[in-house]
């Protein structure tokens, strides 16, 4: 794995911090040319807390999951939020959807086991995964948790035949493929034909398993459930989802004679990851989709569903940012600037999984213009360990502290420990205080299950 060819034509865009608009989270501001976030000098915070560092804006984060909450209530009075967890899951933002009225979606039994330990309550839990093991189910209906979205007919017996040996009833959703193509990167699709995810509706298949749903002992079938995928951009991709799952139901009640009461349409709205992204707003999904359901309800002739959707990047992503140590600095004349960082792909994988972009600056010149094109390139031993490749900077040196902007979804969550890597420790910021709340990893850490 390497880089791609260096764009030697790209031109710094002399922007300075403040320039970059929703990039940034929301109290990022500069003073005396430090960036500060939540009222807290990222420079001065790199320096007490060392670096590689996770930092998230608390009150952003709860203002977009406030907005969300009453984006669809006011739109659409009987519906939830669920809070993706996959983008980045500690305790402590568990704890905060939870004040936030928010529901939660685990996958897999490590991040239910974080849902547990924080107090949140199983009844607005949400359990996703397409190879859910036995025992992950077992430990799921023992929880209570509220609903399970079933991903197959193998999976429809597990729940069922679990559900019966520990005498419950476990509400269920079905997962569709609705067979939407979202205008977003192929490896983060999910509602196309060719997904390993849910029942498909190629040669009637989810339907005919809606029968099976409806007969199983010890399981209710109460809803279904679609993702058509993240860091979607066009809305319409949404209506035409909510199209296909309100006919979908139609067609179980006309032929079945069931209502089915609740419609999960997943998440994916986009995020902006670069000062030119012009994401659609909270306010914008939040309509389309409710007005869809309204529209497509009203013409296929069911009831309106209680509506739930599942945002995880579109409340983390901008909030949180990533901060590094500047250590080399190596120029290849006419080919590329390397900055070298102490992190890299371990903190965040994304760039050399995706060929994600993102914004960087460094946070101790943060009112000074960007006027060089580097590469910030990790500590590990792959040549495409990058963080961000050829974007524009201050002039960078040694022991600078560079932030880079949007990483605050699955960069902690995907992270790994290559090269005996550490993990980060993540803070929060708000009103003049940080906190950590999740500390860094330690040597002992990581070989501590090794006999």
């Amino acid at each position: 794995m390497s880089l791609p060819a260096s764009d030697t034509s790209k031109q710094p865009d002399n922007l300075t911090t403040m320039d970059l608009g929703e990039v940034l989270p929301r109290t990022a501001e500069v003073r005396d040319n430090h960036l500060f976030i939540g009222g807290v000098d990222m420079v001065k915070l790199a320096r007490e807390e060392g670096t590689a560092l996770y930092v998230f804006d608390e009150a952003d984060l709860r203002w977009r999951m406030e907005t969300y909450r009453e984006a669809f209530r006011s739109r659409y009075e009987n519906s939830d939020v669920i809070y993706a967890s996959k983008a980045f899951l500690n305790k402590e933002v568990v704890r905060i959807a939870n004040e936030e009225g928010l529901c939660l979606d685990v996958s897999g039994g490590g991040e239910l086991a974080c849902a547990q330990m924080a107090g949140f309550p199983m009844e607005h839990v949400f359990v996703h995964g397409n190879n859910k093991t036995p025992a992950e189910l077992r430990e799921a209906i023992s929880a209570g948790v509220g609903r399970i979205v079933v991903d197959s007919r193998i999976e429809l017996a597990r729940v069922s035949e679990i559900a019966g040996e520990l005498g419950v009833e476990q509400a269920i959703y079905m997962r569709i493929t609705p067979g939407v193509e979202a205008d977003t990167h192929e490896y983060i699709r999910t509602g196309c034909e060719d997904s390993k995810f849910g029942f498909t509706m190629l040669d009637d298949f989810a339907f005919k398993c809606v029968k099976d749903a409806i007969e199983a002992p010890n399981v209710k079938l109460v809803g279904f459930h679609c993702h058509i995928g993240s860091q979607i951009f066009a809305l319409h991709s949404f209506r035409e989802a909510a199209q296909v799952m309100i006919e979908f139901i139609a067609r179980v009640q006309k032929e079945y004679g069931i209502e089915i009461p609740e419609l999960d349409l997943g998440g994916g709205l986009g995020v902006a990851y670069l000062a030119t992204d012009k994401p659609s707003s909270i306010d914008d999904f939040a309509e389309c989709t409710t007005r869809a359901v309204k529209d497509f309800c009203a013409e296929y002739g069911v009831a309106e569903p209680r509506i739930l959707v599942e945002p995880g990047r579109s409340l983390v992503a901008n909030a949180g940012v990533t901060l590094y140590t500047v250590g080399i600095l190596k120029t290849l004349p006419g080919i590329r600037k390397y900055v070298a960082i102490d992190g890299g792909m371990s903190d965040n994988i994304r760039t050399a999984l995706y060929r994600a972009d993102y914004e960087p600056v460094i946070a101790n010149k943060a009112g000074e213009p960007r006027t060089e094109i580097v590469t910030l390139c990790g500590k590990h031993c792959e040549s495409g360990d990058a963080v961000v490749i050829d974007m524009p900077i201050q002039h960078p040196e040694i022991g600078d502290i560079a932030c880079v902007f949007t990483t605050g979804a699955y960069c902690s969550t995907m992270s790994s420990n290559y090269n005996g890597q550490p993990k980060p420790a993540v803070v929060f910021v708000k009103d003049g205080v940080a906190r950590v709340v999740t500390r860094r990893e330690t040597y002992a850490d990581l070989y501590a299950r090794d006999i």
